[in-house]
C-alpha cells in the first residue's frame, strides 16, 4: 500500500513537472504572438510542456511591422537530469529544458528578452537567421495545411 502512494506521488510530481507557465508582453500594445499552436495577444501567461529535442517556434506580429520569427530560448533543467539520472537513467533524455518564465518580445527591434525571475536584467537574443528561417517554414507549412472555411 505504501509502495503504491509513493509510486502515485511520483508519477504526479514528474508530471507536474513536465510543463512551466511562462508570462510573455511585449514594449509595444497590440503586439500577437503565436507559439506552435496557440494565438496569444500580449500580455499573455501560457503553460508550456518541457522538451528535450524540440523547440517553440514562433511568429510575433505587430502592426506597421514585418512578422518576426524565431525560437525561443530554453532553459537547461540541469537539476531534473541529475535526478533522471540517480532514480530512472532513460528518463534523462526527456524534458530537459524549459521555458522560461518571463520573455518580451520586440518585433520592431526583432529581440527576444528573457530572465528567470522578474528582478533579473532582460538577456537579449537575436534569433539566428536559420532559426528565423525554420519558424517561417514551420507556420507557412501549418498555414497551407489548415482547413479553409
Amino acid at each position: 500500500m505504501k509502495t503504491s502512494i509513493c509510486i502515485a506521488t511520483l508519477a504526479t510530481l514528474l508530471l507536474a513537472a513536465c510543463s512551466s507557465i511562462t508570462t510573455i508582453t511585449s514594449p509595444h500594445p497590440g503586439t500577437t504572438v503565436a507559439i506552435r499552436e496557440k494565438q496569444l495577444t500580449l500580455p499573455a501567461s501560457e503553460k508550456l510542456k518541457g522538451t528535450s529535442f524540440g523547440n517553440y517556434e514562433f511568429k510575433a506580429v505587430e502592426t506597421g511591422f514585418e512578422p518576426f520569427y524565431g525560437i525561443l530560448p530554453l532553459s537547461f533543467k540541469g537539476g531534473h537530469l541529475a535526478v533522471d539520472i540517480i532514480f530512472f537513467a532513460p528518463a534523462a533524455f526527456f524534458n530537459l529544458r524549459e521555458v522560461f518564465p518571463f520573455y518580451q518580445i520586440d518585433v520592431e527591434k526583432n529581440v527576444i528578452r528573457y530572465r528567470k525571475t522578474e528582478q533579473d536584467e532582460w538577456q537579449e537574443y537575436h534569433p539566428k537567421a536559420e532559426e528565423s528561417a525554420h519558424a517561417r517554414v514551420y507556420f507557412n507549412e501549418k498555414n497551407a495545411t489548415a482547413p479553409t472555411h
